[in-house]
Order: structure tokens, then sequence, then C-alpha cells
């Protein structure tokens, strides 16, 4: 083809919005000989649409000499500079484009973009954010309102095995067919915050909190559940953005309560041990107090937590109840190696210890003479973020558990987690996070049904979540969640397949 056909070809490609083929096009109309401003002015703009900002800068530069060009050149100039992160250059082009007399479209456009430089320097001003937040802090008290409500489909209600199996649990070994049932549920979420500001650094606050799904067949009622939570405490922040410190300190004392069904996941139905109905078994209450402290100067960042609770369960005839203690202490490190980078290492140690649960002894079996189940753990993580842009950012993390039965060993187990997320916001409005993750366990010593004849007990997961947020107004958002729950065991009673799908609305100041 010759020059001007090249670029014609270029020009369509473009506008199919083929930016690296159009620039393939031009440049073999460049090399035919074909050299005019405005072969000059695309090739800029292509660059500029396929984020090759330096390039770009160089072409759009040629296409200056072109009278008629000059000032929508301009524009484009002040746009690619603008994309680079050099805001005084952009200013400088859009000046020039603002002050031209020949088109009065392009110097109102040019008066937009520079409102708008000069308005995001006002909001990253040190002096104007120091303001505002002396101005928020100085709220004597304030009330936090956040609400969800959402409809949703749920493909295996009760975590049902997908193939029928022998029970090797039961001495009689009957074959089980289980009923995978799905159906359509609703998921409901509110919370409430109020803080007393009584200090210049410090505030006060009750909170409360529901948590429930509630499912629409009668049939499927067992898989209902909800967890009421009230908490108050106290909330500490010592800000310098000079010196880019920031301390923070949160303790509070929770209480919730817990109402679910202990069922059955082979057919949904209630749990009987010896004719007695034991499905309270699962309902509790728990409360403790809870400590966390964080503290970050430039590129360090240390954390610590500690909490002790304790789990009062309903109390059940014919099997014992899962009262017990919880404690925890655990902190991470962390360092930004830039501003769009960090790692964190994070160590959690945390014990359950069972009043009522007897131990198991190394063949599967428990003797009323055992010790009462303890079962302690050790979570080490590692995690790496990178930030793309503003609003977009992923992360990957590594995670080894370690949980140690303290009787003679028969529930330890240890646990590899390999996970990743990713987070991305387009326009303002709309935000997209994903996240994954795979779980290895090995147990060295228990048994598939508790059974020794069947062999070691193994367990895989995967676990894949997926959000998409749209902000309708300032306080309301459309959520659609996704979800795929995967579950592989030696053990066939507790491997199953489960996908969610929910759509709902979420408000919030």
């Amino acid at each position: 083809m010759t020059g001007p056909q090249y670029f014609d070809d270029g020009n369509r490609l473009f506008r199919d919005d083929l930016y690296h083929a159009a620039l393939l096009r031009y440049r073999q109309a460049a090399e035919a000989g074909y050299d005019t401003p405005l072969l000059h002015y695309n090739t800029g703009v292509a660059h500029y649409k396929a984020g090759q900002h330096i390039r770009a800068r160089e072409s759009l530069e040629k296409a200056l000499a072109s009278p008629t060009l000059r000032v929508v050149t301009t524009y484009n100039l002040g746009l690619n500079a603008y994309a680079l992160g050099d805001r005084d250059e952009a200013l400088k082009w859009f000046r020039l484009a603002r002050d031209q007399q020949q088109n009065e479209q392009i110097s109102k456009y040019a008066r937009i973009a520079i409102s708008r430089i000069q308005r995001v320097e006002i909001e990253n001003d040190p002096i104007i954010r120091e303001a505002r937040r002396r101005e928020k802090e100085r709220q004597f008290a304030n009330l936090e309102l956040r609400a969800r409500v959402s409809f949703g489909n749920d493909s295996n209600v009760f975590r049902s095995p997908s193939e029928p199996y022998i029970d090797f649990a039961d001495p009689a070994q009957p074959t089980v067919v289980p009923v995978v049932q799905s159906g359509a549920f609703m998921p409901v979420s509110m919370s409430a915050k109020y803080q007393v500001n009584a200090y210049e650094k410090e505030g006060f606050f009750g909170a409360y909190r529901l948590a429930g799904r509630y499912y629409q067949d009668k049939e499927l009622d067992n898989a209902n559940e909800f967890l009421h939570e009230l908490s108050f405490g106290s909330e500490y922040r010592n800000r310098d953005e000079e010196n880019e410190r920031d301390r923070r300190v949160y303790s509070a004392f929770r209480i919730a309560q817990n109402d679910e069904v202990y069922f059955d996941p082979d057919d949904g139905g209630s749990r009987v041990v010896n004719g007695t109905d034991i499905s309270d078994r699962f309902k509790y209450v728990r409360y403790g107090p809870e400590l966390t402290f964080r503290q970050s100067y430039r590129r360090f960042a240390l954390g610590l937590k500690v909490k002790g609770q304790l789990w009062d369960y309903e109390e059940v005839e014919e099997v014992p109840a899962y009262d017990h203690e919880y404690f925890l202490f655990g902190g991470y490190g962390q360092y930004k190696f830039t501003r769009t980078s960090l790692l964190r290492f994070s160590a959690d140690r945390y014990t359950r210890r069972y009043s009522d649960r007897r131990a198991r002894d190394l063949d599967g079996t428990i003797d009323i003479d055992n010790d009462n189940l303890r079962l302690d753990y050790l979570d080490l993580g590692v995690t790496a973020r990178q930030r793309i842009t503003d609003t977009m950012w992923f992360g990957v993390e590594y995670q080894r558990r370690e949980r140690t039965d303290q009787f003679v060993g028969y529930n330890d187990y240890t646990r590899d987690s390999y996970g990743g997320e990713i987070h991305l916001g387009l326009g303002g409005r709309f935000d997209l996070e994903a996240s994954g993750y795979y779980r290895l366990y090995n147990f060295p010593n228990a048994f598939a049904f508790n059974n020794p004849v069947i062999g070691a007990k193994t367990l895989e997961s995967v676990d894949i979540n997926v959000i998409a947020t749209y902000r309708m107004t300032r306080s309301l958002y459309l959520v659609f969640e996704a979800s795929v729950d995967e579950r592989a065991s030696t053990d066939t009673r507790i491997q199953y397949d489960r996908n969610q799908y929910v759509l709902g609305v979420r408000w919030e100041p």
C-alpha cells in the first residue's frame, strides 16, 4: 500500500479502539514517505490511548508545527502530561490552550481541566487535610449506621456430600445416600455505632451488629442462622502527618449470641442421638475483652492484638457440650518498599480449652478417663501487595497453621494456605474485588471416620469469592457476590461442593 493508504487504514483501526494496530499502520505510512503534521498528531493520540505517554509527547510536539493543529495539540499535551503525573507541565499546556482565541470549545475544556487539577491539589494539601481532620475530631458525638439486604441462591444448603458413601464411623457401616438441596435465601446485616469524643484523641463507643441468613423454603429452615453482637469500648488515635506517624489503640468488651441448628448434612434434618433431639447444640453465647494496637512510622508498621473469650454453648443431653475458653495473642510487622508495595509478616498464637469434651486416643476412640480436649494453634503468614494505580492493587499470601492436640496428638494437623486477591476501581463508582485460596491439610495421626481400618484422614479446600459493587447514590450501593467452596477428603462425610450467588443493596453514610 501507499503511505496515504497505510494512514487511512490506521485511522480505521484507531476508530475501532485497536490502538497498537493503528500505530503499526502509522509507522508503515511514515516508512513509505508519508510525513505530515496530521500523521504526527494521530500517532501521538494513539500512543496516549495505548498508555505510551513518553512516545505520545514526542509525536504531539512534532504536530505543534501545524497552525491548524496547534490548539488541539496543546490541549492533548496537557492531558498527556497529567497522565504522566507531571501536574506543572500539564498546567502549562492547559493554560496555553485556555488563553488562545481560535477555539472557544478547547478553551472551555482547558479551564475545566485546570480547575480539576487545582481542586485535587487543595484536597491533598497537608494544611487543608489537617484542618478538616481537626474539624471532624471536634465533633463531640457521631452515629454511624450501616445496613445490607440481599437475595441469593445456594446450590448446597447443608454442605451435603455429593456422592453416596459408607459410614465407617457407625458400627453397622450403613450406606448413606446424601440429599443435596438448593434454595433461595436472604442474607441480612445491620450495624449501629454511637461514639462520644470526650477527648481530643480518644472516643468512647457503644455498638450493635446483626447478621443472619434466612432461607425461603420451609424445608430449609434448619439452615437459618443469626448473630447478635453488642460491644462497648474506646478508640484512641494520635496522628502526626508531618512526620508520617500514626498510633491507634482499640479496646472493647464484646458479647454475642449465635443461633443455628445442629443439622445432619446428609439430609438437613435435626440431629438426634438415642431418640433425643440435640439440634440446639450449636447455639452459644460468647463474651470477653479484646485489645489491638497499631503503630506506623513512614515505611514501617507494627500491630499487636490480644483477645480472651468464654464460649457458653447450649446444654443438651446425650452428648458433651462445646463450652470452651479462647485466648489469642498475635501481631504483625509491615514494611513498605515504595509507596505502592509492601510486605507483611504475621504470627498468631491461640488456644481453645474445652471443659466438657474428652480428647481422643491415638486409635480414634474416646475414653471417659481421657483429659479434656485442648487445641493450640500457631499461624505464621506472609503477605505481599502491589498497587498498580490509585484504584487497582493485587496481593498474594501464604499461611502455615499448626494445630496441636495437647492430649496424645490425635487431632494434630498442619495446614498450608495459598491465596491471592485483586481490587479494581473504575470511574469512582464501580469496584471489583476477587480472592481465591487453596488449603492443604496434613493429619499425621487422625483417621478418616476416626476408624484406623480406613486409613489416614486428608482434606483439601478451594475457596473463591468475587464481589462487585456499584455506587448508585452517595450512600446507596448495589452489590453482587459470587462464591465457590469445594472440599475433598478421604472422610467423605465432610467433602462437598457449594456455590452461592447474591445480589443486594447496601446503605452506609
